[in-house]
């Protein structure tokens, strides 16, 4: 048997997995590692490649590994599922890695920088404040539907519940309850104080990021959108075409296709969910201005709003938008507002 080449790195709290193989394919190391030896013992394999999933902390030991002279490629799990042989276990996950990371058509994923890694913090952050946001409001409109007081949907309705409760001669909540509400309400309060922290730095990340700039000049994608974007992507040109990007992302509609006959189905809900639900969110607020403001310079959206249903027109103008910003990014371009067409 040779020196060691390739090895897969199946990645744990507390153990890791390593299976290692010559040029000529032979096993040569297959042995389990705990956490803090890790770095020890790649610090003395001579320089090899090295497939971990792309899960929780690869970005981390594949950073750590790089820097140890190894050449690291993550792979997405469902891709290393295939290359699994019988029973689900540490040492058969660890082959699997090692031999999917070798195939020439396998797609991997960049790792991450840890400038990205802390975009993506603010992100996550965020969204998780606005879920639990969410999950208040609608105790809180649930609570008083009990009561028969009922609102008017989104803020102004939940301002107007707010008001209700903080106002003590409204004998239709009694005190017992205002006092359980008002908990609901300080938490909500609290939330709002904390997200408009973390929208801050999201804005100071974009103002100082030239490519979030860019990016933001395209309708439909603002600051949120713009920083996700590049933290999420990092380098835009390992898509091979607008596409691709959009296929990444979960925009592109479900293939099914047998006998030379095609089948496009919804939307395939692959891919990155956070980026998806930005775009989507942002394709909305483009189609509500242009019902107000017309479709002129946008004949494109005007045609599709008649012939779809909006939700439908949304998903198909974020697919736009993300090969749109995809086309900007790589060319090094800025986006250009489409010039209105005269007919004569």
């Amino acid at each position: 048997m040779g020196e060691v080449s390739t090895i897969g790195l199946d990645i744990a709290k507390s153990v890791f997995q390593v299976h290692g193989v010559d040029v000529a394919g032979a096993v040569v190391i297959r042995k389990r590692v705990s956490r803090v030896k890790v770095l020890e013992y790649f610090g003395e394999l001579p320089p090899c490649l090295v497939g971990i999933e792309a899960c929780p902390s690869a970005h981390h030991w594949g950073r750590e590994l790089q820097a140890l002279g190894h050449t690291v490629k993550l792979i997405p799990p469902s891709y290393v599922k295939a290359y699994l042989k019988r029973s689900k276990n540490d040492a058969n996950d660890a082959a699997a890695i090692c031999e999917a990371v070798t195939r020439p058509s396998m797609r991997f994923v960049p790792i991450k920088t840890k400038e990205q890694q802390t975009a993506l913090m603010l992100h996550r952050t965020r969204q998780l404040l606005v879920r639990q946001r969410t999950m208040l409001s609608n105790a809180l409109r649930g609570h008083l539907a009990e009561l028969g007081i009922v609102s008017a949907k989104g803020r102004n309705g939940t301002a107007e519940l707010f008001g209700i409760i903080a106002d003590g001669a409204d004998s239709r909540v009694s005190p017992a309850v205002r006092s359980i509400l008002e908990v609901l309400a300080r938490q909500h309060s609290a939330i709002g104080t904390e997200m408009a922290s973390i929208d801050k730095g999201i804005m100071a990340l974009h103002r100082g990021c030239e490519a979030s700039r860019r990016l933001a000049e395209i309708p439909g994608i603002g600051p949120v959108g713009a920083t996700a974007l590049v933290a999420e992507i990092g380098d835009w040109k390992t898509f091979s075409s607008g596409r691709s990007l959009a296929a990444w992302i979960g925009l592109v509609p479900k293939q099914h296709t047998t006998g030379g006959k095609d089948r496009l189905g919804s939307i395939t809900k692959q891919g990155n969910r956070y980026l998806r639900w930005l775009l989507v969110v942002g394709a909305m607020a483009v189609i509500r201005y242009a019902r107000k403001h017309g479709t002129e310079k946008r004949p494109w959206l005007g045609r599709l709003m008649e012939r779809r249903p909006t939700k439908v027109a949304a998903v198909a103008l974020a697919n736009k938008i993300a090969r749109m910003a995809w086309a900007i990014m790589v060319r090094g371009e800025r986006y250009k507002e489409p010039k209105l067409s005269l007919v004569a």
